[in-house]
């Protein structure tokens, strides 16, 4: 059977949860999460970290530690911490768990000088959570998760820059040498093999050459058109953005052009051989004709081939000159970055510095409460020992003045009390009562002698908190009266 109040495992999906309100406040509210385990304190690797403005030393790094039992139920312990866990004004010892309950006081640290309640206090409670929700302190992980995000993203950045999309001028030059065309190569290309490659009632030695020139002015057009890509993203950070964009418009214009000639040759080519198929025989001077212009038309694809790798060319020599502008202006604002990074690392030093003399003046303050409490402890422990040794005292004046027998001057030994109320050892008044019968103190006549057992008991009480001397002095004149009573 659970208590009543017991802090058991709470279900969200019913709206409601266990959380510990912050004592004064609508904010800052630590929430506990079922099945996960809640560390407080002022270090880093904690689920909330309190940072006390006024004594950032009140609260340890790891200060306290909330989890559940196996039953559901929530428990406290003590880390170990400085300042301590209190649970209902009580103390908790370290490293103990203690069950916690709806409406219970916990109170991290203690109150300062001046002041009644301490910094952070907080009441167990059960509460909805559309209510709870705008009063949660943010967790350890999620005050950290923004600075880490902004330098994973500072790092991918910087990362995409330096990747292998950026190529130099080098790679550049060595695509545009693999792709280049002179006017004069088609006609090299032509070749009694190719055309003996291809059927013979559909071939042509003049047609056949043009098939290879087609995948030329492929090789052209794909690369060209990926380093204009290249060359495009490099000239947005160029310092003389109107003239690279002049060129790479005309390189446009260019690649465009080609890609019309290489259409209409396309278009050409099969019209070309449509009309052969159909007249294998006849109307042979069509076919030359259409033949001739496809001739031209791949003429001129050379032609803007050349004019492709002097415009290539040009841009390349234009990139290598702002590329290197970049460098300097890179170098420039890496200084820049350098000196304001220098600046930012003296400040943060000279905020640890203040910060660490504001934790010293704290200590210091914590110490001096620490002494003042030693020392008021000490004057106690002094003022304890002065009345113990005033009663010690008083008990030796008692032993010296009323417990002592008149005739041998010694603590009764065996004492005994005469009908006139008198006291003296057994011993002492026998020995008297053989010379005369009256009380050496009142001078009345002996009549009766009654064993003190509570005087004797008293007296070898008292004497065992005595000195040594004392002790010894008493068995040696017990020992002696007894020999000369048996003699």
């Amino acid at each position: 059977m659970e208590e009543p109040g017991s802090l058991v495992t709470g279900d969200r999906a019913g709206g409601r949860s266990w959380c510990l309100r912050r004592v004064g406040m609508n904010a800052e509210w630590l929430l506990l999460e079922d099945g996960n385990e809640v560390t407080i304190g002022r270090g880093f690797g904690v689920t909330y970290q309190l940072v006390s403005k006024i004594c950032p030393l009140m609260i340890s790094r790891n200060h306290c530690v909330l989890k559940q039992n196996v039953e559901g139920q929530w428990t406290i312990m003590d880390n170990k911490s400085l300042n301590g866990v209190w649970l209902n004004r009580e103390r908790l010892e370290p490293l103990k768990v203690y069950s916690i309950h709806k409406g219970d006081h916990i109170q991290l640290g203690v109150p300062l000088e001046n002041k009644e309640n301490a910094e952070y206090e907080y009441d167990v409670t059960e509460e909805d959570w559309e209510r709870m929700y705008p009063c949660l302190a943010p967790k350890n992980d999620q005050m950290t998760g923004k600075n880490r995000g902004l330098r994973t993203k500072r790092k991918f950045s910087l990362d995409e820059s330096e990747g292998p999309g950026a190529e130099g001028p080098s790679n550049l030059k060595s695509k545009i040498s693999k792709v280049s065309c002179e006017p004069g190569q088609p006609a090299k290309s032509h070749g009694k093999g190719e055309v003996a490659s291809q059927p013979a009632e559909y071939l042509d030695p003049k047609l056949t050459s043009v098939e290879p020139n087609e995948k030329a002015t492929e090789a052209h057009v794909h690369p060209g058109s990926a380093k204009v890509i290249e060359l495009h993203h490099k000239k947005q950070k160029a310092s003389n953005p109107s003239v690279s964009q002049s060129n790479l418009e005309l390189f446009k214009v260019t690649m465009s052009r080609i890609l019309k000639l290489k259409t209409q040759m396309q278009e050409k080519q099969v019209a070309v051989l449509k009309v052969k198929k159909q007249t294998q025989k006849g109307n042979s001077k069509k076919i030359v004709k259409m033949e001739q212009e496809l001739q031209d038309l791949q003429s001129q694809l050379c032609a803007e081939q050349a004019q492709q790798q002097a415009r290539v060319e040009q841009l390349e020599k234009t990139f290598q000159e702002e590329e290197q502008h970049l460098q300097g202006l890179e170098k420039e604002q890496g200084e820049e970055d350098l000196k304001q990074q220098l600046a930012q690392a003296l400040q943060e030093h000279r905020a640890l510095m203040e910060e660490l003399n504001r934790s010293k003046k704290d200590f210091e303050a914590i110490i001096q409460a620490k002494n003042k409490e030693l020392e008021q402890t000490k004057e106690e422990k002094e003022k304890v020992q002065a009345q113990k040794e005033e009663v010690l005292s008083h008990v030796n004046d008692v032993l010296e003045n009323e417990l002592q027998c008149i005739i041998c001057s010694e603590y009764f030994i065996e004492a005994v009390t005469l009908n006139c109320a008198h006291s003296f050892c057994s011993y002492c008044i026998n020995e008297w009562m053989k010379r005369k019968v009256e009380c050496p103190i009142c001078r009345k006549d002996i009549k009766s002698k009654t064993h003190s057992l509570v005087l004797d008991n008293c007296i070898n009480k008292m004497v065992d908190n005595l000195s040594s001397e004392v002790k010894e002095r008493r068995i040696v004149l017990i020992r002696e009266r007894k020999a000369k009573r048996l003699s």
